[in-house]
């Protein structure tokens, strides 16, 4: 028997998996375009567009804050509201105090149905910061610290307390009248500052007030 006739001759094999002929890309190019992109916000059932959702969910924010239980410490029934014309502030007896207690009552109203007493001790350094080759001090910082208690008048129970410190600066430069109308200046600042901050810290613990 002859080789030819041992071994069959190897079929062709079928070109891309053997199922029919290729066809050319540039043959499908023109009649299998891909479909067109939805326009944004169709789709998916047809929803609002990204602009449209973005003022929406602003919009909606107050109210999903209000149905979680948050309520803003400003806002009617907010922990603020404690606070309001019911603190007592240490009297002052210097400058910074008066200035510190000034903005104190300008964050929590004057006192008119007192329920805490609120006491503080305020320290305060000046540091030259800027010094000229001829050991001349050009600028100064000043530091402050001040330690502060709120109790309840009726019990005398200590509510909350802490400490707060910042620093403002001031130049050293121009005339001894412009000097000391800067650190005058940078004083009430500081007390200002200071302020704000036990405001913010006593805002935060009176949420557990009754």
């Amino acid at each position: 028997m002859s080789s030819s006739d041992s071994n069959p001759p190897t079929p062709a094999l079928p070109h891309s998996g053997g199922k029919g002929s290729v066809v050319p890309v540039a043959a499908r190019s023109a009649s299998h375009e891909a479909p067109p992109s939805p326009p944004v916000g169709e789709g998916c059932g047809g929803g609002p567009s990204g602009a449209q959702l973005s003022r929406r969910s602003i919009l909606l924010v107050p109210l999903a804050l209000a149905a979680c239980g948050f309520t803003p410490a400003y806002g009617p029934g907010g922990s603020a509201g404690k606070l309001t014309e019911t603190v007592w502030v240490q009297d002052p007896t210097d400058r910074n105090a008066f200035d510190l207690v000034e903005r104190l009552e300008e964050r929590l109203g004057r006192p008119e149905a007192i329920r805490y007493d609120l006491a503080y001790t305020i320290t305060t350094e000046t540091v030259g910061v800027g010094i000229t080759t001829d050991n001349k001090i050009t600028r100064y910082d000043l530091k402050g610290v001040v330690d502060y208690a709120l109790t309840e008048r009726a019990t005398g129970a200590r509510i909350t307390g802490g400490r707060v410190q910042s620093f403002t600066a001031y130049s050293a430069t121009g005339s001894t009248v412009a000097q000391l109308a800067a650190e005058e200046d940078a004083a009430l600042r500081l007390m200002r500052i200071l302020a704000d901050q036990i405001v913010a810290r006593l805002i935060a613990a009176s949420a557990s007030l009754p």
